[in-house]
């Protein structure tokens, strides 16, 4: 049987404003923060639906980037580090930064409340024991996501001032957050059309024909609005 999704009069009421046609970026804006206000700040997202094989792993899209604006949103970051980096790891940000003692604390008691983990390439040997716990939560640390490097002190800087990470998912859609509904329209056009910019650059070289083939703009409460992108 179809799913019935009961949608609310505030939506309803937000849906008779959408528009029907893609429409340039400054214009999308414009009609995502005309819809009726929620009691929150909600978050802006981009969604991109993208022609790529999602089952092949050289047509992965994932990576990381720091947004002109950031996103509104501080992140939780840990650090796994040896001992002489722990000092600088945690005066950057990080929430929990260690080596050995910290993955054993994950193991023992699953801790996982916190959003970003980086690591540095030495402690990935110990890290990989944590794949059944951190991958399932999209928290393992990644190479190609930026989160393994030997910089940590400022990986940590920029995720826990909102460096946003993404991946496509099963079906070639790449979701992330481009700020709140509360910034001025000029600051999420810049990031917008910055995380579109990123997104083109991944491209991958086995992809063929179109690769951007959709991209909406939407508020956490709101329709979703189709860009003109090409």
């Amino acid at each position: 049987m179809p799913v019935i999704v009961k949608r609310s009069k505030r939506y309803k009421k937000a849906a008779e404003k959408a528009v029907a046609t893609p429409v340039a970026v400054d214009a999308a804006i414009e009609v995502v923060k005309g819809f009726p206000a929620t009691k929150f700040d909600q978050s802006v997202e981009l969604i991109f639906n993208l022609g790529i094989d999602a089952k092949q792993a050289d047509q992965s899209v994932r990576s990381s980037v720091s947004l002109p604006h950031g996103i509104g949103k501080s992140k939780r970051v840990v650090a796994f580090c040896p001992p002489h980096l722990v000092d600088a790891a945690t005066a950057a940000g990080a929430i929990k930064a260690g080596g050995q003692e910290l993955v054993q604390q994950i193991e023992k008691e699953n801790f996982t409340d916190f959003d970003v983990a980086v690591a540095t390439p030495d402690m990935m040997r110990f890290v990989g024991r944590l794949g059944k716990v951190l991958g399932p939560k999209g928290l393992m640390p990644s190479p190609k996501a930026g989160t393994v490097t030997a910089d940590v002190a400022n990986a940590v800087r920029e995720y826990a001032a909102g460096k946003i990470e993404f991946r496509n998912d099963s079906g070639g859609n790449v979701h992330c957050v481009v700020g709140k509904l509360s910034f001025e329209s000029k600051k999420l056009s810049d990031n917008i059309n910055a995380m579109i910019g990123t997104i083109r650059k991944l491209k991958p070289q086995t992809s063929k024909g179109a690769y951007i083939k959709r991209v909406v703009l939407k508020a956490s409460m709101t329709p979703a609005v189709q860009l003109n992108v090409q």
